[in-house]
């Protein structure tokens, strides 16, 4: 059974038909996944998911490098303003079913970054979730887009241990530093279209490899909602790079994500 460490199921693009695509995901061999927010309005979307599919939705809570602007679109970098008392105080009264801090971490995209502050920001903002993670024994779920460097650099600086590193988008340099700290990556079904996600395939050690979908995002197709049925591209594909079984990768990711989120070898 795969299990989908990286995914949105509480987006608003599954509000109509999420109890289905579960139903689906599961029919095809996916046993479980993890549920990320992006903002703190999304908090308790993620937590009431998880209490109707307690079987299969593992949440995690946590504050996304890029938020919601006036225009009511994830267009801006966050700010300190949004790591309010409120959003520390839902991931502690929820610790106990929390598999993860996320979806944290750092995102240098020129159209989100105004002025250097926002990096600095950013930055401190990931320092405090890796903190509160450390302190609540839970691993960070982290997006790095297109600052893969710098959240290395940082995690490593704030001591974090437990890190999945999702849809990792720097060289394979960069993320081999990764794999000697010991963190995690995650690989998309947008792998099958992405020579920069391939090459990272074949270079990182299937002992640091995992699976994930970012649903609704990163499809095999560009366009279109992504799923976790679509999760088997992401096995496929690995087991073809490295030249092993199907199988082979499944048991491997499967025993990665028990090893990263703890919760689950109890289950």
């Amino acid at each position: 059974m795969m299990i989908d460490c990286h995914s949105h199921l509480a987006d608003a693009a599954f509000l109509e038909d999420v109890d289905e695509v579960i139903a689906k995901a599961k029919a095809a061999g996916v046993a479980r996944a993890v549920v990320l927010p992006e903002a703190f309005f999304q908090f308790q979307d993620v937590m009431s998911l998880h209490e109707r599919h307690r079987d299969f939705v593992l949440p995690g809570l946590g504050l996304h490098p890029v938020q919601m602007g006036g225009s009511g679109n994830f267009d801006r970098s966050v700010l300190l303003s949004d790591y309010t008392e409120e959003v520390t105080e839902a991931i502690l009264t929820n610790q106990d079913k929390l598999y993860c801090i996320g979806e944290c971490g750092l995102d240098f995209t020129p159209y989100y970054i105004k002025s250097p502050d926002d990096k600095l920001e950013q930055k401190e903002i990931l320092r405090n979730q890796a903190k509160l993670a450390s302190h609540l024994n839970l691993p960070l779920n982290v997006h790095s887009r297109s600052a893969g460097k710098h959240v290395i650099d940082t995690l490593e600086e704030a001591g974090a241990r437990k890190v999945l590193l999702h849809a990792f988008d720097a060289k394979v340099s960069t993320a081999l530093k990764g794999v000697e700290l010991g963190y995690y990556f995650s690989i998309p079904p947008s792998v099958v279209r992405s020579p920069q996600k391939q090459k990272l395939v074949k270079s990182i050690p299937l002992t640091h490899l995992v699976l994930e979908t970012d649903s609704p995002a990163l499809g095999p197709e560009k366009h279109g909602r992504n799923e976790p049925v679509n999760i088997s591209v992401s096995c496929d594909f690995i087991a073809e790079a490295k030249g092993i079984s199907r199988e082979e990768v499944i048991q491997m990711t499967t025993e990665n994500a028990q090893k990263l989120f703890t919760k689950l070898s109890s289950q």
